[in-house]
């Protein structure tokens, strides 16, 4: 028989685990939530949440939790997403928490009003009951879904079972923990501005407080002054989970910035002069964590201090041979390592789609995503590395570098699509030329207003061909 882990670990119920527009909301109050949310919901599964609220998303999963059901969490809402859901013979339902949203041919069920800032009064018996047990999930039930955003490709399914959840976590809060020197992440609140349905906002938001002992804001603030204010309504000590886009945004905004205890950024690496910035202006320590859809949260690093990883508690990386490109770059560069991890809640070598230089098992630097290594005239670089040295030129506020699979006239050359309106194209190009090797500075720079990034900041590859196609 399996296992089972509780539905929230070890915590004092009546601290909170939400803050609601700076309203605490207890443990003991998420329970009965979920209780209640888990008695509507239908006999099939799996569930869509949709929830916007990272309350009310978070309590929908423990509610899909409670029923057996598996929460499927795509990168969007759009209708294209959601009808690759929907396959045939499946009860699958919606779960949302706004009114307006429309998803043609996937049933919507709107998650219950919480019971709010009033404490355990005027509760049933079962409601009572349900706020003094403490539900158990088999380790191996599939407890979500997550897809991978699509920024190199369409959408993949990833499950994760409730116990590979559980030791994912655990080991991230406890090497938080010890960066902070703290014995626990208890009494945290966490402000996120990625959306719970992304990876990393679901493991760094939502599973950090009912795995981890924190608390999180039920906002994804976007804006800098939102950001701001939701930082002010919550208790130190507190935490910024952010991505470097939006953390760039919020720093060059100017608005005045409450002070917090950690800031968390993943999603793209960051520019220690990005880093640093960060850590004077908020007054705590920047953390990255390197991770993936498919392994979950794999390591961390001190971006000021350090260029290398460490791999959480349990976790090993090993080489896996060699891989590289198709066609002409393949042979215009050397092929490079791919790598696997493995170990705690990583059960099977898993492959990672980065380049990776190992300093033993535990301790690595990244070079870039794998299928982002490009080769022109016979270098070899990657959009990550370009892209870093784009975004550090001064009047840069957002930069993006792209390379032309079929040029028109058989040249391959890299465009550059930057957000830079007191620069113009020579500057950018002569600023270039000072970083990088002159065979990636870009054959053209084209100003935009602003480049299509998604919630959690990310650029597509399928974005980003759609602007090169627009161009004249």
């Amino acid at each position: 028989m399996s296992p089972s882990w509780p539905l929230l670990a070890a915590r004092d119920l009546d601290a909170p685990i939400a803050w609601r527009a700076g309203v605490p909301v207890s443990g003991r109050q998420f329970l009965v939530d979920a209780q209640r949310q888990a008695e509507q919901l239908p006999a099939g599964g799996p569930v869509v949440n949709l929830c916007v609220d990272r309350y009310r998303f978070t309590v929908g999963l423990a509610a899909a939790l409670l029923r057996g059901h598996t929460s499927l969490l795509p990168p969007n809402a759009l209708p294209d997403t959601l009808a690759r859901l929907q396959e045939p013979g499946s009860q699958v339902y919606g779960l949302v928490d706004d009114a307006a949203l429309v998803a043609p041919g996937l049933p919507l069920l709107r998650v219950l009003n919480a019971t709010g800032p009033h404490g355990l009064q005027g509760l049933t018996a079962a409601d009572l009951q349900a706020a003094l047990d403490m539900p158990q999930i088999s380790s191996t039930q599939s407890a979500a879904c997550l897809l991978t955003s699509g920024s190199t490709g369409a959408p993949q399914p990833h499950a994760k079972s409730w116990g590979t959840l559980v030791q994912n976590i655990d080991a991230a809060a406890r090497r938080l923990a010890e960066i902070l020197g703290w014995p626990t992440l208890a009494g945290l609140s966490i402000v996120a501005t990625v959306p719970p349905q992304h990876s990393y906002g679901f493991e760094s938001s939502v599973l950090l407080a009912l795995l981890g002992g924190a608390a999180f804001d039920s906002g994804r603030p976007y804006f800098p002054a939102d950001i701001a204010q939701a930082l002010a309504r919550v208790p130190r000590p507190r935490a910024l989970v952010t991505t470097p886009f939006h953390l760039k945004t919020l720093l060059q905004s100017g608005v005045a910035l409450p002070q917090v205890d950690l800031l968390l950024s993943a999603t793209a690496p960051l520019s220690p002069q990005l880093a640093l910035q960060a850590e004077r202006a908020l007054g705590a320590p920047m953390i990255e964590i390197y991770g993936c859809t498919e392994a979950g949260q794999v390591a961390t690093r001190r971006t000021v201090l350090t260029e290398v990883w460490h791999c959480f508690d349990g976790l090993s990386l090993q080489r896996d041979g060699e891989g590289g490109g198709d066609g002409d770059g393949e042979a215009a560069g050397k092929p490079f390592e791919r790598f696997s991890v493995q170990g705690g809640h990583v059960s099977e070598p898993t492959a990672l789609a980065d380049a990776l230089q190992l300093a033993d098992a535990q301790h690595f630097r990244l070079l870039g995503r794998s299928n982002d290594l490009i080769h022109v005239a016979g270098k070899r670089s990657s959009l990550a590395h370009l892209n870093y040295h784009l975004n550090s030129i001064e009047g840069v506020l957002d930069g993006a570098f792209w390379l032309p699979i079929e040029p028109p006239d058989g040249v391959v050359r890299t465009i550059a699509f930057v957000v830079a309106p007191t620069l113009s194209a020579q500057q950018l190009i002569a600023a270039l030329r000072s970083r990088i090797e002159s065979v990636f500075v870009p054959r053209r720079v084209v100003h935009c207003e602003s480049l299509p990034r998604e919630a959690t900041g990310k650029l597509t590859d399928q974005a980003l061909r759609a602007m090169a196609l627009g161009l004249s």
